[in-house]
């Protein structure tokens, strides 16, 4: 098969969820003998052509001088070079700025789209905006061949608001059982000794409740904020805990290598996503052995289960705080470790993508009556 990877500013992963899964994917799929374009903006820091053997084409991307409308044009360019090119599968990875232009995707393809999550529910968004996202929703229905859900929650929301099916396939971690204090060493903290939040500095990820919890429980222990903190949510939250000293805004940090030592290390991981679905961080904090506290919604319970303890409020998280280690709940930790191996291991989330792809290509290659 020859597959486009679109709707992702490139590979390596230099940015969050659908990049990390681009680039497993697609040099998964180089692996087994298929060829793959992954579309990388221009100002992507990799600057070869190919990276273990997936093809990088870059198209011009004005987003870091026009904000988000330069990720309309960006995605125009890259559809635009799709066309040039036979393609089997296009897979779209969301459809906030892609959908628009989903009437020049060539016919020819099989498009298949990861409706990601209630992009349109997200508060950062004003009201026209999110009222272009839920058109953008609808466009990204009816113009793919093959819907993708990475949560149940988005899945039900499918069927309940278009009466479509979607293929549920949700995202993948590898499991971390190397740790390394040493690794930890220049964030200044202590193995077990220290809290955790890996997060876009977002209102709907329930960061400032997060933070207003932690502020309360009056705790000495260390609180690392790790995520882009220069942004207007960033610098509201910077002023608003600026004198609360064990809150460190630590910026963003992408070597994964880091980043699941800390997570492995930290006594309670937070996780305060909302909107989204299967979000990559949970997964990797599974994989991590993290203790995890998750915000109490559909999609996180139903990758958690009943493996986590859940907050919907400050005064939750602050008692959580107080009173909740790690080596108390370490059944938790088991469980959710095992279930990265068991349900979302990368091997069976990369394959069950190339399963649906030879599925759905060799039905529209059958005779129709």
């Amino acid at each position: 098969m020859k597959i486009a990877v679109l709707g992702t500013r490139g590979i390596p992963n230099h940015y969050g969820g659908f990049e990390q899964f681009a680039e497993f994917f697609s040099v998964y799929a180089v692996q087994k003998g298929h060829e793959v374009v992954v579309y990388n903006s221009h100002n992507h820091p990799y600057t070869e052509q190919s990276y273990k053997g997936v093809q990088i084409v870059k198209c011009y991307d004005p987003e870091y001088k026009m904000g988000t409308a330069g990720q309309y044009i960006y995605d125009l360019n890259c559809i635009l070079d799709i066309r040039k090119r036979k393609f089997d599968v296009v897979l779209q990875l969301g459809y906030t700025s892609s959908s628009i232009w989903s009437f020049l995707l060539p016919r020819k393809a099989l498009i298949v789209t990861n409706m990601d999550g209630l992009e349109w529910k997200r508060s950062k968004f004003s009201r026209p905006v999110q009222k272009l996202l839920r058109f953008s929703e609808k466009l990204a229905v009816k113009s793919s061949d093959v819907l993708v859900a990475d949560s149940i929650g988005i899945q039900q929301h499918l069927q309940q608001r278009f009466g479509v099916d979607s293929t549920y396939i949700p995202y993948g971690a590898f499991q971390f059982d190397q740790p390394d204090a040493a690794q930890i060493q220049s964030f200044e903290v202590v193995p077990h000794q220290y809290d955790l939040l890996i997060a876009r500095l977002e209102p709907e990820n329930n960061v400032e409740t997060i933070l207003d919890g932690v502020a309360l429980a009056k705790q000495t222990r260390k609180m690392l904020v790790i995520g882009n903190h220069q942004t207007a949510f960033g610098n509201y939250l910077k002023h608003k805990f600026g004198n609360t000293h064990n809150i460190v805004f630590v910026g963003s940090v992408y070597d994964l290598e880091k980043l699941n030592n800390l997570r492995y290390f930290s006594n309670i991981y937070f996780h305060g996503h909302s909107v989204g679905g299967t979000n990559p961080s949970l997964l990797e904090a599974m994989a991590s052995q993290a203790y995890i506290v998750a915000h109490n919604n559909i999609f996180n319970r139903a990758i958690l289960k009943e493996n986590a303890d859940y907050f919907s409020t400050a005064e939750e998280v602050a008692d959580l705080v107080s009173h909740k280690q790690k080596s108390d709940n370490l059944r938790f930790v088991s469980e959710n470790f095992g279930a990265i191996a068991t349900n979302f291991s990368w091997e069976k989330i990369n394959d069950a993508y190339l399963q649906l792809f030879t599925t759905r290509l060799a039905e529209n290659q059958q005779p129709k009556n």
